[in-house]
């Protein structure tokens, strides 16, 4: 199946570099009209990049895909590391092992996945609600010059 559209970048998981992902990530989807999306897909595409500059060991480099088909943006981080991510329960005052139990939450299917090479793609989806479509113009009403009386 082709992708209606699909955008891809390729980057280190880094403090700085999430940030600015995030602004890409933010300008692609409002170039897309996506923009009823934009909270959630951040939110979203920040855990899983922050996944990965915490867990993914040394190597922090990895891609994120944007794919837009009949209807369902799906966000797709791809890293080096194997170890698959799995929602944790984490105790009431912890500071931390909420966020893919946030994904999951936030978004209509997720999922972790390995790649032939070794490493792994998290992915979610969100539904692209269809536009509203734009009220119908009346024609303007013709205006017609007024005649000046003659004295």
């Amino acid at each position: 199946m082709q992708a209606d559209r699909q955008c891809t970048l390729e980057l280190e998981a880094l403090p700085s570099r999430i940030q600015q992902i995030r602004r890409i990530v933010a300008a692609q989807l409002r170039y897309w009209h996506l923009d009823p999306l934009l909270d959630t897909a951040l939110l979203g595409i920040t855990e899983l990049l922050a996944n990965v500059y915490r867990h993914a060991g040394s190597d922090k480099h990895c891609s994120v895909q944007l794919t837009l088909v009949s209807g369902r943006l799906t966000v797709s981080v791809v890293d080096s590391d194997p170890q698959l991510p799995q929602v944790s329960s984490p105790e009431p005052l912890a500071t931390g092992g909420r966020g893919l139990a946030m994904v999951a939450a936030l978004s209509d299917s997720w999922g972790a996945d390995p790649v032939p090479d070794g490493g792994k793609v998290v992915w979610f989806s969100l539904h692209v609600e269809a536009p509203a479509p734009a009220p119908r113009r009346r024609p303007a009403a013709r205006r017609v010059p007024a005649v000046a009386a003659a004295a």
